[in-house]
């Protein structure tokens, strides 16, 4: 079966492949190819052994007769030992045909075999839908990442990314990359900080955004600006946001008011999703516009997922000086009631409602209240016991209650239990099976407050983006109660993922001022940590807004997966660290003295 070396070269293959392992058909039969990659499996049959070799682009079959001198070769060749084999495309029987292989019509005789890279024993397998540990996956992503799923994942993101860049620009938007290593901001989240060694004792930190920069931009002249922007933050893990660094599309325009804003992204969004989100619907543009405090009131939380038929509705009078003691002394408190109708949730089991009822305490809720319609007509429960019949007929009507429903009840103080109402709204929703399937829905949620009373401290803090123009202007900053100022801030949500903040900005410096001093901070302090747009403004700043979604979180919506992990080539573990390059990591002295910094480690409290 050997093949004549000098034919081969006469042929002009190259010296690794010819063809890729995705891409032999029927049509190909008789030519003799070379193809390289990694052994995928092998299997025995008798006098024959099988090796499916893989690639990037694909799984081609390949085949040695056991009496054949190069069948040792294979033989002691590990499974992702990477192998260049030549050979001649043969018709597979009609019964070995494989149909879900692109190659499954043929297959290479192997008649020439050289291992490039031999591998050990697997840490974890590549081929297989099996399950690992998260610490075993980062510490061998190089081998995870060759795992059909999460392959696809990566290949989708660069997709994307490319899909989006050929949109911005086509808008007339710019590319403009903005510094890495630039000043620490008071406002955020914690910063990554870098030490100068030529500036002994100071810091650069890297951006949380690009925020500064892409306003300056704005002022520079430029139009419309946007980059695929790294953002690094120093703060927790969760199943939506990664530790440590993450990427968005970063993107200012010039002259705008909200709803321009929204009329250039919305397409952008819109087609993205359509494209690369298979049959499933995406809202069509314009995306509808939500107030935050109806979404609080509504959907109890500022990113709701639409997909989510079940509503909030406020019944606190109908329980205030009311026979149901409870609600009736929460609400004299100061409290409220908020109540959720759950759809035939009657015919329910009583398990079902102690398992919720039981759900809420362990989720830090007092327990969750409910009143049964039965399908006779009749109100059951604690809750309707102690209530008044015509206090009864007004919650059906407020909630739109039939015969067969059953109402939810939330109470306490107001934000707390408008957050909880929402946790509830979610819960019901997957306990009752509502949520669509097949829908990307988007949304933009408006009007965020300009501030927030810090709970614990008693202060007034800035609730979204410090850099955001308040409705109303100067004016408003001087004459209202700064809890009531609105801001021309707004998030883009899909299916209940926050995918941007953004905001048209304040471009005044005497409203930056008065802005920043409502929060705390006196003008030393803002010329000190934005001394640098500050004097912009001062010299010209057109009006001007943006936003910018999140590229990872884009992603892991368009690939269905419930950890933004899955769509990041190298990401950190829930510690921010990099198991596979080690990282964090200890730096030696000598390095250190260099940047005159000196380690001073907390002892444990263990």
């Amino acid at each position: 079966m050997a093949i004549n070396e000098d034919k081969i070269v006469k042929k002009n293959l190259h010296p690794y492949r010819s063809h890729t392992c995705g891409e032999l058909r029927h049509s190909h039969v008789g030519k003799t190819v070379r193809l390289s990659g990694w052994i995928h499996s092998k299997r025995d049959h008798g006098n024959l052994v099988f090796v499916d070799l893989r690639d990037e682009f694909g799984l081609t079959q390949c085949v040695i007769d056991i009496s054949s001198p190069l069948f040792t070769t294979i033989e002691t060749a590990r499974v992702e030992s990477v192998i260049t084999v030549t050979g001649p495309v043969v018709e597979r029987s009609e019964d070995t045909v494989n149909l879900n292989l692109d190659t499954g019509e043929v297959e290479v005789q192997i008649a020439n075999i050289e291992v490039e890279s031999r591998a050990e024993v697997l840490p974890m397998l590549v081929a297989g839908e099996q399950d690992f540990g998260e610490d075993i996956r980062l510490r061998y992503r190089f081998l995870d990442l060759r795992r059909e799923q999460l392959h696809k994942n990566i290949t989708l993101r660069s997709h994307v990314i490319s899909s989006i860049r050929r949109r911005m620009t086509e808008k007339g938007f710019l590319e403009i990359q903005t510094p890495i290593l630039t000043a620490s901001s008071p406002e955020g989240a914690r910063d990554y900080l870098v030490a100068s060694r030529n500036h002994p004792g100071k810091f650069y930190a890297l951006p949380q955004a690009p925020q500064q920069f892409k306003q300056l931009l704005m002022v520079s002249g430029f139009d419309k600006y946007f980059q695929i922007a790294p953002c690094f933050r120093d703060e927790d893990a969760r199943a939506d946001r990664s530790p440590g660094e993450f990427y968005q599309l970063d993107f200012e325009m010039a002259y705008v008011t909200q709803e321009d804003v929204f009329r250039a992204i919305e397409p952008v969004l819109a087609g993205v999703f359509a494209e690369f989100g298979g049959e499933d619907l995406v809202t069509n543009p314009p995306f509808p516009r939500i107030p935050y405090a109806h979404s609080m009131l509504t959907y109890g939380s500022d990113k709701p997922d639409l997909r989510n038929p079940l509503l909030i509705v406020d019944v606190t009078d109908s329980f205030k000086d009311g026979g149901f003691g409870l609600f009736a002394k929460i609400i004299d408190d100061g409290g409220i009631v908020r109540a959720i109708r759950a759809p035939s949730a009657a015919q329910k089991p009583r398990s079902f409602f102690d398992k919720l009822n039981e759900w809420a305490r362990d989720n830090g809720g007092g327990g969750l209240g409910y009143i049964i319609f039965d399908i006779d007509g009749d109100a059951k429960g604690p809750i309707a016991k102690n209530l008044e019949d015509e206090r009864r007929d007004i919650i059906r009507s407020i909630t739109g209650a039939v015969d067969g429903d059953a109402v939810f009840f939330v109470s306490g103080k107001e934000n707390d239990a408008a957050k909880f109402a929402g946790l509830a709204r979610e819960r019901l929703c997957d306990e009752l099976m509502l949520r669509e399937k097949g829908r990307f829905d988007f949304c933009w949620i408006v009007d965020y407050p300009m501030y927030e009373l810090n709970q614990d401290t008693g202060v007034i803090e800035f609730s979204h983006n410090p850099f955001s123009m308040p409705q109303g202007g100067l004016a408003a900053l001087e004459t209202k109660n700064p809890l009531d100022v609105l801001a021309f801030q707004y998030d883009i949500v899909c299916n209940g993922v926050e995918l941007s903040s953004g905001a048209i900005r304040n471009h005044r410096s005497d409203i930056m001022i008065k802005a920043f001093e409502i929060a705390g901070y006196d003008r030393a302090i803002v010329e000190e940590k934005f001394g640098g747009m500050l004097r912009a403004f001062n010299y010209g700043a057109p009006p001007h807004g943006g936003s910018a979604p999140g590229i990872d979180r884009i992603v892991m919506l368009l690939a269905d997966e419930p950890n933004i992990r899955e769509v990041i080539a190298f990401p950190m573990n829930q510690r921010a660290e990099d198991l596979l390059m080690g990282a964090p990591s200890e730096v030696d002295e000598a390095r250190l003295e260099e940047l005159c910094l000196k380690v001073s480690v907390p002892k444990s409290t263990s």
